[in-house]
């Protein structure tokens, strides 16, 4: 491992070796995109018992006690933990996810910091870009511009972690990494419709809609937004990845540079479950932001992440988890 004092430039990288007597910390770990992260880790070598898994019943990271209990005398934290729905509920509760988000946010940085957190993880968002950014979307484009209405709180809260981060860089010597991902799905997602997004939203609709025979489903908006999409086991690889071999203050994308409209998503979840009504649009609901593509070539140049699992093949696995999830429940 690649050390430095506190207020050093130096960069700090990890290898396989370091994992078994790494210290390691990932809030959210228990939720969508956490537990594949821990998995990913101890799959590569890292020590179950090493790893802190704090659970929000216990640990309420909204107070700087909470995120110091979950920083102190750890090698790394990836910090996972937010407050998300889809537009529906991103709409419904703006305040509570800019509170949420930004509190929890301050309290890990400020608490990696003092504790002495050899590297700070911190997953962003896509949302944190302005809504007519050009695609696709580089990370110089982050601040030409406001994010998407619907999508702003949440955005902009992630954003404020990024100056955060870097801010604590170049003051403390704090080793704090940014990363965006595009819009995730996959097994163990949230398929509440009334907080969920797109895509488990669509599998969920589609999936009652041929179990109980309906003529048709009605989805958000009139089809013509586009969306870049990443399956969660991709996007748990590329974390790991800038853990493990990037240590720079600038943010970096994650995604797969693949770009689809949620109409052809739309029929592409139809046929892969076997739905043979009609799809009908609500025109009265948003779109949300027109369009989504990431450049991930700066995540291919810094530490080796390209996305290895398509579009069609990730639906396919996510549907069929949600099939057996649905068919134990009903059991």
């Amino acid at each position: 491992m690649s050390r430095s004092n506190r207020n050093s430039t130096d960069a700090i990288t990890f290898s396989e070796f370091d994992l078994p007597r790494l210290k390691i910390t990932v809030t959210g770990g228990r939720g969508f995109l956490g537990r594949h992260v821990v998995d990913l880790l101890v799959g590569m070598g890292a020590s179950r018992g090493n790893i802190l898994v704090p659970a929000t019943a216990m640990f309420d990271l909204r107070t700087s006690n909470a995120a110091a209990e979950v920083t102190e005398g750890r090698d790394l934290v990836i910090h996972l933990a937010a407050r998300v729905g889809g537009i529906g509920f991103n709409q419904q509760h703006p305040g509570e996810l800019i509170y949420d988000n930004t509190t929890m946010g301050v309290n890990i940085i400020h608490q990696a910091h003092k504790n002495g957190v050899k590297k700070l993880v911190v997953a962003g968002t896509v949302c944190a870009y302005p809504k007519f950014t050009p695609v696709p979307f580089k990370e110089d484009d982050l601040w030409n511009g406001y994010p998407e209405e619907t999508n702003a709180p949440y955005g902009i809260a992630k954003k404020h972690m990024l100056v955060m981060l870097q801010a604590y860089r170049q003051q403390y010597g704090l080793h704090g990494v940014f990363l965006l991902p595009a819009n995730l799905y996959g097994p163990y997602d949230n398929f509440d419709l009334e907080s969920s997004h797109v895509i488990p939203a669509m599998i969920s609709k589609f999936v009652q809609a041929r179990r109980e025979k309906m003529a048709s489903v009605k989805l958000w908006g009139d089809g013509s937004a586009s969306r870049e999409f990443l399956f969660v086991e991709d996007c748990a690889r590329g974390l790991v990845a800038a853990a493990m071999k990037y240590d720079g203050p600038e943010p970096v994308n994650l995604g797969t540079h693949e770009e689809i409209t949620i109409k052809s998503l739309a029929e592409m979840i139809k046929s892969i479950t076997e739905y043979d009504g009609e799809i009908l649009w609500d025109s009265s609901r948003p779109n949300g932001q027109p369009r989504r593509a990431l450049d991930v070539q700066r995540a291919r140049d810094a530490f080796g992440f390209e996305a290895k699992v398509s579009l069609r093949e990730g639906l396919k696995r996510t549907i069929q988890w949600f099939q057996e999830q649905v068919a134990m429940s009903a059991s």
